[in-house]
């Protein structure tokens, strides 16, 4: 539940990739992002914090897919960050495909603040640390995940679900990795099939 630091980071997220795959070595990246302040952050803990963020997700990427992140369009880019996003935090992934990905099935065509409500509380049955979190706490995790689900081009401003359309190229390097990553995305599965 550690990801109230931010959104999606995307600037963030491309220009860490750029300097990984031309250094090779993530402690290598974090050492001279905190060096030259690069992500030009107001302060060092703020620093230490968004980058120690950004490459726990980028870090489960593989290779290809960072390749892919380097080079691919905005979309293709926004998506991807998603995907990190969820396979870092099981919370967001669970709600992308029990909820986000659900609701789009079902032609419910919005997600409402209710929505994350009702999923927090089914979700807090099985995790009881769940119910230690303050609501202020649980206010700020559906902030900051309703903007990732905007930034990733999933959601639009007033709530209403975008489906995903990927690439064949994205959807080719998702069904590379685990073919069930593609549930965290709104889209018909005979879609992909088509797609592909």
């Amino acid at each position: 539940m550690s990801f109230t630091t931010g959104g999606l980071f995307h600037r963030e997220s491309v220009n860490l990739t750029a300097l990984y795959l031309d250094l090779g070595d993530w402690d290598s990246v974090r050492n001279k992002v905190i060096e030259k302040n690069l992500l030009q952050a107001r302060t060092q803990n703020t620093l230490k914090r968004v980058c120690s963020e950004v490459l726990s997700r980028l870090k489960l990427l593989g290779l290809g897919e960072l390749e892919f992140l380097n080079q691919g369009s905005h979309q293709e880019q926004a998506h991807l960050l998603w995907l990190a996003v969820c396979r870092r935090y099981r919370f967001i992934a669970d709600f992308a495909v029990e909820v986000l990905r659900e609701r789009f099935l079902s032609l419910k065509t919005d997600i409402t603040h209710e929505d994350f409500d009702t999923f927090f509380n089914r979700k807090s049955e099985w995790h009881l640390e769940l119910e230690q979190i303050s609501p202020a706490t649980r206010r700020k995790l559906r902030q900051v995940l309703f903007r990732m689900l905007r930034e990733a081009e999933l959601l639009t401003a007033g709530n209403m679900i975008h489906a995903a359309m990927p690439t064949p190229g994205l959807l080719e390097l998702i069904y590379q990795g685990a073919r069930k990553d593609v549930l965290c995305f709104p889209i018909v599965e005979f879609d992909t099939k088509e797609l592909t």
